[in-house]
């Protein structure tokens, strides 16, 4: 069992209970997915930027990527319907978990300058979204195999109906939020 999982049932979960006076173990909020996001712009020029981007991202999740393609055309970027623009990942259970376990653990306070991730980025309806802006903070990632530096959207989807409870499972976690 992965150590954040482990945590959550058997520290999170009471401790949830006793703030937010939940009558059910069901009620508690937990971690649905984690969808990492990595858009490349520059693919269009370069097709064997790809693949690099693709590898990396595989080595981060643990598990392959999917490219994802231009809804439709947009002249002004010289984007055509169908292109390659960008790769996800959506991670669920012991994979969830483990690359939760280590974003914050290892990969956050490698990030120079680290202050806390913001308080604000909860979209209303108990989600967190979070921006990356350099894949060499995790440590799988060889820095002499990397050809561009890329950032990432990562995204933890939740079952809280709020983002007070939201951030609070969040930070029972042990996500480093900073000052308002």
């Amino acid at each position: 069992m992965p150590r954040l999982k482990d945590r959550y049932e058997t520290q999170i979960v009471p401790s949830m209970m006793e703030k937010f006076d939940y009558k059910n173990v069901n009620q508690v909020p937990r971690l649905e997915k984690v969808v990492i996001n990595m858009g490349m712009g520059d693919v269009k020029d370069n097709p064997k930027a790809l693949d690099s981007a693709l590898r990396d991202l595989s080595i981060i999740a643990g598990q392959k990527p999917v490219v994802t393609r231009a809804k439709r055309s947009v002249a002004n970027f010289k984007l055509r319907e169908g292109m390659n623009v960008g790769a996800k990942v959506t991670l669920r259970g012991t994979r969830m978990y483990e690359f939760a376990d280590k974003l914050i653990s290892i990969a956050l306070p490698r990030v120079r300058d680290f202050r806390g991730v913001s308080p604000k980025s909860f979209d209303g309806r108990g989600n967190f979204a979070l921006g990356v802006k350099e894949q060499l903070i995790f440590p799988e990632i060889d820095y002499d195999q990397v050809e561009k530096v890329r950032g990432m959207d990562i995204v933890f989807v939740t079952t809280a109906k709020t983002d007070e409870e939201a951030h609070e499972l969040l930070s029972l976690m042990g996500m480093p939020f900073g000052q308002m």
